[in-house]
């Protein structure tokens, strides 16, 4: 195994440390400062575009796709150059991923368009998702079942001559409160009848449909993540598409998810090892800033260990994602699912943990809006439910090792 960066890895992330901390970092108050000018706006904010325009310039674009360059029109990096990038822009998860484009849910449904999609639908649809012209949303969980269990969908995609017809409920569909997101890619059931694995399907519905009703945004911690779109309640009402929007057969849509979200879940797992790296920079910081009893926090013994927790778990952490990611880029995804599992269960809880210690070291302001510590741990919080809970993950990687 090879964990040592190349050249190209070396330069790209001298660049984007560089872009994220001279140029990213300092724009997060503007970023707050337009939205609370106007709350209402779910749409890109101008200086998601002024950042955008810079990164592209740099050449700092698209860097998730691997794939020929010539073909994808993206970077063509390994996960394993890529895992680099990615930790980077945790630094600042509600801003450098988007100003890169490579933000979800547009990054998983692009690797879905191009994997998956029909030229029609790839020059439709993921060319100008790969230029940023649109956004995309993601709908697959739904408030009546339990979404862990793919499985349970019940959203019905059913033919009706050249057309497909799409009935449900679904929500925490990211994305889906920006008007720019022209596009949701919707999980549902075209064969209830079908071997468990084969009932399901994916497909392209235009946001502007009959019947698309965008219900309401939700909330994390009282947290909307306006910035990339939000999560939203998406209502699907005899929603008729052409059969021309099926991505890949029908049967195919629990295969497709299985495939779409093994990189998501690894560039989850890298964005949150930037966010701990921030966590634990404010925390040194803070600790040898501020004076209690007498002498700094940092002469503290119970803060050291802190301290000394945080750096030995972020160090470990990292080594097993940039294992997974080679283990990707050199035997598959499927061979390195335990891995991916691994990384899946352990990274966020340890980043939650990390945060954790920062925002008591910090005292009152770590829970305030004062620093990024209360919205750094709502998102990784989250992280430990979405595409799939602890639980699922632990289950399954349990059973796999038991069958060894």
């Amino acid at each position: 195994m090879d964990f040592a960066h190349d050249q190209v890895t070396l330069d790209l992330t001298t660049q984007v440390r560089k872009f994220v901390d001279d140029v990213v970092i300092p724009a997060e108050p503007t970023l707050d400062e337009q939205l609370a000018a106007d709350p209402d706006n779910w749409g890109t904010q101008p200086i998601v575009r002024e950042l955008q325009a810079q990164a592209r310039e740099l050449g700092l674009w698209n860097l998730f796709l691997p794939g020929d360059p010539a073909v994808t029109g993206a970077a063509g990096l390994t996960n394993l150059q890529y895992a680099a990038v990615a930790e980077i822009t945790g630094w600042s998860p509600r801003l450098a991923p988007e100003a890169l484009n490579c933000a979800a849910p547009d990054t998983g449904n692009m690797e879905v368009l191009n994997d998956f999609g029909t030229p029609e639908q790839k020059n439709r649809w993921l060319k100008p998702l790969l230029n940023s012209e649109i956004r995309s949303a993601f709908c697959m969980t739904e408030p009546d079942v339990a979404s862990s269990d793919a499985t349970n969908i019940g959203t019905l995609i059913t033919r009706d001559g050249d057309d497909y017809v799409i009935s449900g409920r679904k929500w925490w569909s990211t994305g889906a409160m920006n008007p720019e997101a022209e596009i949701f890619i919707v999980m549902g059931k075209t064969d209830p009848n079908a071997e468990r694995h084969r009932q399901q399907s994916m497909i392209l519905v235009p946001r502007d449909t009959p019947g698309v009703t965008v219900v309401r945004p939700l909330t994390v911690f009282g947290y909307n993540d306006r910035d990339h779109g939000g999560h939203a309640e998406v209502l699907f009402e005899d929603v008729r598409v052409p059969a021309t929007n099926l991505i890949g057969a029908e049967g195919d849509g629990f295969a497709i998810a299985q495939a779409r979200l093994g990189p998501g879940r690894i560039h989850h797992c890298m964005r949150a090892l930037g966010m701990g790296e921030r966590a634990l920079s404010l925390a040194i910081e803070r600790a040898n800033s501020r004076r209690a009893f007498g002498r700094s926090l940092s002469e503290q013994g119970v803060i050291r260990e802190w301290i000394a927790e945080s750096r030995i778990q972020l160090e470990s952490l990292r080594l097993l994602v940039l294992k997974t990611a080679w283990l990707m880029d050199t035997v598959g995804n499927r061979a390195a699912m335990t891995e991916i599992q691994s990384i899946k269960i352990a990274v966020p809880r340890a980043v939650q943990e990390i945060i954790d210690r920062a925002i008591q070291i910090f005292g009152g302001a770590g829970v305030s809006d004062d620093t990024p510590l209360a919205a750094l741990y709502a998102g990784v919080r989250t992280l430990r439910i979405a595409d799939g809970p602890d639980e699922v993950h632990l289950n399954s990687l349990g059973k796999a090792q038991l069958r060894l």
